[in-house]
């Protein structure tokens, strides 16, 4: 990098600076006599590393449907001082709901959040998460109402919506989130960001800043280097889903982790899932199954395909039928080659299996190694 000046180099710094602070939650200071002052003793001391939203790091795991993000995976990010999200069910089951976030509860002492789909019916599931009081309750697909938000603010939850646009950023940022994930169209499962993250992520970070609210990055991010230019691009956060997929923990199918792992191509589509989830586009594994049917005639949905396996999700038996929008976990069997897999742009850069911690670890570690040995003069 040709940084040929003193003065050069001094504002390159500057700027990095700026980064690291978001990174490492460090006070910025007001001018660069301030920021030359500040020295690497200094700078370490003051790492509170509190991330955003009162937890320890700006790290969000995605709630994996329909059930692969368990008690055991959320309980591992939470521990390891990210953000730790249970997927609720698609349907209404209150009790059931309540004893996932109380086993949770079991594995970690740190909090911790819950997603719901507003597509699917919810009303007395998040009635459940409020009285449970978790940190953290997620919303996607659908409209953010402010009645929702107040009611989620008086029991103490913070609501943090994922978008898809400018316009949904915009109308959720009115009714007084805490915080907003941005998805851009690399992103893996179903899929309602239409931007790629570097577009979209800068607008919305520019739409919220007077308003302090901080914007989450998600798509194609699996390690540090799309952590440092999700910071770059004025995100405070970053959300994954395909690399706390392939973790240890996560409920997900062995075949489906080996798959992860194994190839490097996805497509975004509409293959799967059309009768349940019309209008849902999602993006894939570029798997044999999937590059055979990739041009599944519209009219055509699992409504009325064979039967191809079975599985339990959330305690239910069910029954798996071709193009169906179900990925296999860990009860599945039958004919799994056949089955969807959803995954984000970035799953090429997966290379194994790892504990979700690590994963934590690796995020932080490696963003802070990135930014002073190569981006520092």
């Amino acid at each position: 990098m040709g940084l040929g000046t003193g003065e050069e180099r001094a504002c390159f710094s500057w700027v990095l600076f700026a980064m690291e602070s978001k990174l490492f939650n460090l006070k910025f200071p007001t001018n660069k006599r301030q920021f030359e002052a500040q020295t690497e003793v200094q700078v370490k001391e003051e790492m509170g590393w509190r991330g955003i939203l009162g937890f320890e790091y700006g790290i969000v795991q995605a709630p994996l449907g329909p059930d692969i993000s368990g008690p055991e995976l959320v309980a591992a990010v939470a521990n390891a001082g990210a953000i730790g999200i249970l997927r609720a069910p698609d349907w209404e089951c209150p009790d059931y709901l309540r004893e996932l976030i109380r086993k949770t509860r079991t594995l970690t002492d740190k909090p911790f959040g819950v997603g719901i789909v507003l597509a699917f019916p919810h009303k007395e599931n998040l009635k459940i998460i409020l009285e449970e009081k978790v940190a953290i309750l997620q919303l996607y697909w659908g409209e953010v109402t402010k009645d929702i938000v107040l009611e989620a603010h008086e029991a103490g939850v913070k609501v943090v919506p994922q978008i898809g646009s400018f316009e949904e950023a915009k109308r959720a940022a009115d009714t007084g989130v805490d915080a907003i994930i941005v998805q851009g169209h690399e992103a893996g499962g179903h899929v309602i960001g239409q931007e790629a993250i570097i577009s979209l992520v800068p607008r919305i970070v520019d739409l919220v800043a007077s308003r302090g609210i901080p914007v989450i990055a998600a798509g194609g991010i699996v390690d540090e280097r799309g952590y440092v230019a999700a910071l770059a691009l004025g995100a405070q956060g970053v959300c994954l889903g395909t690399r706390f997929l392939a973790t240890e923990e996560s409920y997900a199918h062995p075949i489906y982790k080996k798959k992860l792992v194994e190839m490097n191509e996805t497509e975004y589509t509409n293959v799967f899932g059309r009768a349940r989830w019309p209008g849902a586009p999602h993006r894939v594994l570029k798997t044999p199954f999937f590059s055979e049917w990739r041009n599944l005639p519209s009219h055509e949905n699992e409504a009325n395909q064979p039967v191809i396996g079975r599985t339990t999700i959330h305690g239910v038996e069910k029954e798996i039928r071709k193009f169906a929008g179900t990925v296999p976990n860990k009860t599945t069997t039958g004919d799994l080659e056949s089955m969807v897999m959803y995954a984000g742009e970035g799953v090429g850069v997966i290379r194994e299996i790892l504990p979700a911690a690590q994963v934590v670890k690796g995020l932080v570690e490696g963003a802070q190694i990135l930014i002073k040995q190569h981006f520092t003069s």
